[in-house]
């Protein structure tokens, strides 16, 4: 018998390339990440034109947890922070925020039903139930406390020149790289090797049918949802109309682009990856400039929130949530949508640290010890429209060029590893 020699072909940093988040990004999307986050940050911005308001989901979830508090018995008009802070007119269909946060969920559906990314999904390990429902209350109080979480406080909030969403930043920085500490440390992993989740064997010709089944309901769901914004647009409700529209943007696009803010940090601290990071500055650029052309063309003025030590605990707890969740509020969402049913627990557990901020807003005194002596200050009126956009397209720079070390790093390990020559 002749001896079989088995070739094997190393892998070489092309091969690596090939793996790399440009590649995922355009195999699901057509696009690279910073793309897709740049035509977010524009949206953002056009839809500041159209409604005077902003991109934003937490401020609607405190809403639903004062619904269901309400439900529950609770006299939630005695709350001051739904009195002065998140007001409770009407129901999520009456409200902007509310088609948002629907159709944003209904998006991506859509998207994961037609992409075949639906199915549903069980962590293996238990006790990531419970890990991810403290992650996501500890993130839900910790945005509410800030203002805002990564779109209302960050992706949208640093076009809006407010000094505030530049402190949750930074601060949501520091508590993702204590959350990976955190998670990093033994008791908090769980054994190396999970029990593997039984699923059962479906045959070709069934996962095609099912597929073409999905398809058809994510179009047909498509058209339920453009007829609800057709019919706002007739009735004189042109605000719900384009919140339905956006709202439905925002989800396929998030679930297409895998749009989670939490892996941006994530992966600077973990894996030394840049992509995701960089890709968001780009978004970030992008909606400054957008949100400027609007509010230098218009009489709009930008929205402010306060900053103070509201903002820097705020933004600290939610860096540390999102990490114990696994992901952020757009992150959540389009992963319940996907069919993961602990990023419904971490919706859940978001509601929950929201509600709780709102009851603690006067009940605990939590307003008076962090918020009270909160300052408003905004770029764009103190310092003037030129110099703020020039200002916070600077700071983005000075963001981009700090992360230098990590592209250098990465680089060289790559060589190392692979050669120069491959």
């Amino acid at each position: 018998m002749k001896d079989c020699i088995v070739v094997t072909i190393p892998r070489t940093k092309s091969s690596y390339d090939k793996r790399s988040y440009d590649a995922f990004y355009r195999s699901r999307v057509g696009l690279s990440p910073g793309p897709v986050f740049a035509i977010l940050g524009v949206l953002s911005g056009i839809y500041f034109l159209l409604t005077g308001t902003v991109w934003a989901v937490t401020g609607e979830f405190t809403r639903l947890g004062g619904h269901l508090a309400e439900a529950l018995g609770a006299d939630i008009q005695s709350w001051k922070y739904y009195q002065e802070v998140t007001t409770m007119e009407g129901n999520p269909l009456q409200r902007t925020d509310g088609w948002i946060v629907v159709c944003m969920l209904i998006g991506s559906l859509v998207a994961a039903l037609i992409a075949g990314d639906f199915r549903w999904r069980i962590p293996p390990l238990k006790r990531r139930w419970v890990q991810v429902l403290c992650g996501g209350i500890i993130a839900g109080f910790g945005a509410r406390l800030a203002f805002g979480c990564n779109l209302a406080a960050m992706f949208t909030g640093i076009p809006q020149f407010s000094l505030h969403a530049w402190l949750f930043t930074i601060m949501t920085a520091v508590g993702t790289a204590v959350g990976v500490k955190i998670i990093k440390m033994p008791w908090w992993r769980g054994p190396s090797k999970p029990k593997p989740v039984n699923t059962p064997k479906v045959g070709l010709g069934d996962v095609r049918r099912q597929q073409q089944r999905k398809r058809w309901l994510g179009i047909a769901v498509t058209i339920v949802t453009l007829v609800i914004a057709g019919f706002y647009f007739a009735s004189g409700q042109p605000l719900l109309g384009v919140a339905v529209l956006f709202g439905l943007a925002f989800g396929v696009l998030i679930q297409r682009g895998q749009i989670c803010f939490t892996a941006a940090f994530r992966d600077l601290w973990v894996i030394k990856k840049t992509k995701l990071a960089d890709s968001l500055i780009i978004g970030l650029a992008a909606a400054v400039v957008v949100t400027f052309a609007v509010l230098l063309s218009t009489d709009a003025t930008p929205l402010t929130k306060p900053a103070g030590w509201g903002t820097i605990l705020g933004g600290f707890l939610f860096g540390i949530g999102i990490i114990f969740a696994g992901a952020c509020e757009t992150g959540m969402m389009y992963r319940a949508m996907e069919g993961q049913l602990v990023a419904w627990v971490a919706f859940a557990g978001n509601i929950i640290g929201a509600t709780v901020l709102a009851y603690g807003w006067d009940h605990w005194g939590v307003y008076d010890a962090l918020v009270a002596n909160a300052i408003n200050f905004n770029f764009y009126e103190s310092w003037g429209p030129w110099l703020a956009v020039i200002a916070s397209l600077a700071a983005l720079g000075l963001w981009w060029l700090a992360q230098a070390p990590l592209r250098t790093d990465r680089r060289g390990r790559l060589d190392a590893q692979y050669g120069k020559d491959n």
